[in-house]
């Protein structure tokens, strides 16, 4: 036979769509041609395969050998084809059967003595094949990573002679087998922090509704070390987000360790990270720190310290889940549903407000300091929560309710929100007004903090949807009007900014 066919998976973004790969041998003068855009990496999978074959063994036809890589417009990168070529021009030379390689797909780079590398990205090629109800073959590095997707229909190998070998005997190569998963590290626990009972409060709050937290306060007022207690107290991850989360891990970085994969993602970049850094991008777009954050919580340290155009890039993917990155040749789109916690000072020197009068911004320094933050974005964050100094005698005091104790309430106000179908912060407007109806009291207490305070459309959603949290952690069917006014409380930035003509 001179023509075959062997599947193989690419890698776009976080997605892995399926390429196939046709090899046809014809008479004429010896050559080997890759076509189907493939780029520099891929073009010199030529030398690495005729080397593979030849080192293990098999005849390298003599001939005119074209491989197509479809579909022609989606570009190829990298040496994860480097298998499944070397296998089509087997099978087109007749060295092995090419029907058994219509249940099987291969992605793996090859050495020059026919081992089998592992590759980047294998995850999302696992589930891919999975769904197309059809084994993979990786390197046996890959092997708990894609195993991951479902170990029965993982084969790892470790050079090229066991893969032909499966071609033969099904049962040759062994399955993949994920590692066991480590126990969560004790996390940060909520008793070391002492005072600011307003914001473990709002910290609550949050994570039992996904809701975005903004702590502002003086420096040393407990901002960072409250934000970092956040992980502690959200529920562990289910499987389904758990996967969702190590693809995106698994797709750009080069050594995934499956043990850590249902740990929770906390990220926390420096405040001088670039627009491309947060969203995503390269010349082959790659997922920046709101993806890697997804399902998880992105830390924001010294928001006004960001560059506005930097933080803009939030917006968009606050409200939709997703981010797409598009480039001249491309477009990826990343998942970036995440749960931001950022902190920052209130000034300039960073002690406004504060009861000894150390501070001596003027009203225009600190109006330019909060303008660094768009109003759009601070509509997105729902709760907003002043952290001021605390009197030294209460740092004395006992310390509160540990993590596992708050957690065990986060949860509880989980539950019942999925049973409503999705978290609180994430509501769809054409739920809102059912799971969020209000009494005629309520009604007015609402409307008279909305004309106070100049909320937006958006915030008075927000509102409601905290307070439907609030709710939700004293398990009340509907929303009353203490749960309103402490949502409310929480927009504290909007409320300053009104005082202070700001």
């Amino acid at each position: 036979m001179s023509l075959a066919v062997v599947f193989s998976r690419a890698q776009l973004g976080v997605q892995a769509p399926l390429v196939s790969v046709e090899a046809h041998i014809a008479n004429g003068l010896p050559s080997l041609s890759i076509v189907g855009l493939p780029e520099t990496a891929v073009r010199e999978s030529k030398d690495r395969v005729r080397s593979a074959l030849l080192n293990s063994g098999f005849d390298f036809p003599a001939r005119r050998i074209t491989i197509n890589l479809a579909p022609a417009d989606l570009p190829k990168q990298g040496g994860r084809y480097d298998l499944a070529i070397a296998l089509g021009i087997l099978a087109a030379s007749a060295q092995i059967p090419a029907a058994p390689l219509a249940d099987y797909e291969f992605v793996a780079e090859l050495a020059l003595s026919g081992a089998v590398r592992p590759v980047r990205g294998i995850l999302p090629c696992a589930l891919g094949a999975l769904g197309s109800q059809r084994q993979l073959v990786c390197a046996a590095e890959n092997g708990d990573e894609a195993a991951l997707a479902g170990p029965a229909g993982i084969r790892i190998a470790r050079h090229l002679h066991e893969v032909c070998s499966q071609l033969h005997d099904p049962t040759a190569l062994p399955n993949g087998s994920p590692r066991a998963a480590d126990p969560l590290p004790p996390s940060l626990d909520m008793r070391d922090v002492r005072g600011q009972h307003h914001a473990r409060r709002a910290l609550e709050v949050a994570a039992s509704g996904s809701h975005n937290l903004l702590f502002i306060g003086p420096p040393g007022t407990g901002k960072t070390l409250l934000a970092s207690r956040l992980p502690g107290i959200l529920p562990a991850l289910d499987d389904t987000e758990a996967l969702e989360t190590a693809a995106v891990t698994s797709s750009c970085r080069d050594e995934f360790d499956s043990r850590l994969w249902k740990q929770r993602p906390f990220r926390c970049p420096h405040h001088t990270a670039s627009a491309a850094a947060l969203a995503g991008g390269g010349s082959h777009p790659r997922p920046g720190e709101i993806s890697l954050a997804h399902n998880g919580v992105l830390f924001l340290d010294e928001l006004a310290e960001f560059k506005r155009h930097v933080l803009e890039v939030l917006r968009e993917p606050m409200e939709t889940g997703k981010v797409t990155v598009s480039r001249a040749a491309r477009q990826a789109e990343f998942p970036a549903r995440f749960q931001l916690v950022a902190a920052m000072n209130p000034c300039p020197c960073g002690y406004f407000g504060d009861p000894n009068g150390r501070c001596r911004c003027t009203p225009d320094q600190i109006a330019r300091y909060r303008g660094r933050i768009s109003g759009p974005l601070l509509d997105r964050i729902d709760l907003q929560v002043d952290m001021p100094r605390i009197a030294w005698r209460q740092l004395q005091e006992e310390p509160g309710e540990n993590s596992t104790t708050v957690r065990a309430r986060v949860a509880g106000a989980r539950g019942v929100q999925k049973q409503r179908g999705c978290l609180n912060a994430r509501l769809p407007l054409q739920q809102l007004e059912q799971v969020c109806r209000l009494q005629a009291s309520e009604q007015r207490v609402l409307e008279k903090a909305a004309a106070r305070f100049r909320l937006s459309p958006r915030a008075v959603h927000r509102v409601l949807k905290v307070a439907r949290t609030i709710a939700d952690l004293d398990a009340q069917d509907l929303i009353q009007a203490a749960h309103l006014r402490e949502a409310i409380g929480y927009r504290c930035l909007d409320k300053s900014a009104a005082a202070h003509g700001h």
